[in-house]
């Protein structure tokens, strides 16, 4: 396995020469080291590394902040920020870029390593994540008998459900759990995301914590609904009961 590029972006060339020096002997291959936010800018473009650490403090036309922007916009590469300014006020501009991590000068070479490998972790689980969402629900081009499908991941197969077949979808933490009449299924997403693939039409959501196929609904008591073949007891939310109301032919 080759060892995880590091691009140094510090104007100061001494402690860019001693941040590099370090990340030899920890065992990195050293990209290279820029001055500035626009050099970094090219080589990044022309080959890039696996994270980057940069300085928040860069002369020229633009500062680490905005070069780190630029890099998450453009190439989504992992970047750290190294600062002697620990202020609210730097913290707070920093931030906004959502940094892999944060280091603070002058730092032990443990704290660098720490940092490199936090981050090299954290981005391929981002970037697995992003992977499976668009691949589990990637919606068939075409319908059976009016019918949409979803693709979901179980025992490491891509399993098709008819949406019509989902009974309900709950939210557990960093999962949701499609119910259908024969089969759970745990799947890494987000009520949102998968509220934006489910038919409005056949699926509603009636508590931030559940969406329910409208045609498994067999009675609503108080603020409670009862789906189908005793299948769950799903609770409505308050700010969700007057849509759900809309919904329903009532007489």
């Amino acid at each position: 396995m080759s060892k995880p590029s590091v691009l140094v972006v510090e104007d100061e060339s001494i402690v860019a020469k001693d941040i590099q020096n370090s990340l030899k002997k920890l065992g990195y291959s050293v990209f290279g080291s820029s001055p500035s936010g626009e050099q970094a800018l090219k080589l990044i473009e022309e080959n890039q590394p696996d994270v980057v650490l940069m300085d928040i403090m860069l002369k020229g036309s633009i500062d680490g902040i905005e070069t780190a922007r630029q890099i998450k916009e453009k190439y989504e590469i992992p970047v750290i920020f190294l600062t002697a300014y620990a202020d609210e006020s730097t913290l707070n501009k920093a931030k906004i870029t959502e940094p892999h991590g944060y280091i603070i000068k002058p730092f032990k070479e443990i704290d660098l390593h720490t940092a490199i490998e936090m981050a090299i972790y954290k981005h391929g689980k981002e970037k697995d994540v992003k992977k499976e969402r668009d691949m589990l629900y990637s919606l068939v081009e075409g319908r059976e008998s009016d019918n949409s499908v979803v693709f979901v991941k179980s025992n490491s197969k891509m399993v098709k459900i008819r949406t019509k077949d989902i009974y309900f979808v709950e939210a557990l933490k960093d999962y949701v759990i499609i119910n259908t009449a024969n089969a759970r299924y745990t799947v890494l997403s987000t009520m949102k995301n998968i509220d934006e693939k489910l038919s409005k039409k056949d699926f509603i959501r009636v508590h931030r914590s559940f969406i329910v196929l409208i045609d498994k609904i067999v009675a609503i008591d108080h603020n409670v609904l009862l789906m189908e073949d005793d299948k769950k007891e799903i609770p409505i939310g308050g700010s969700y009961k007057d849509e759900l109301v809309s919904r329903l032919n009532m007489l």
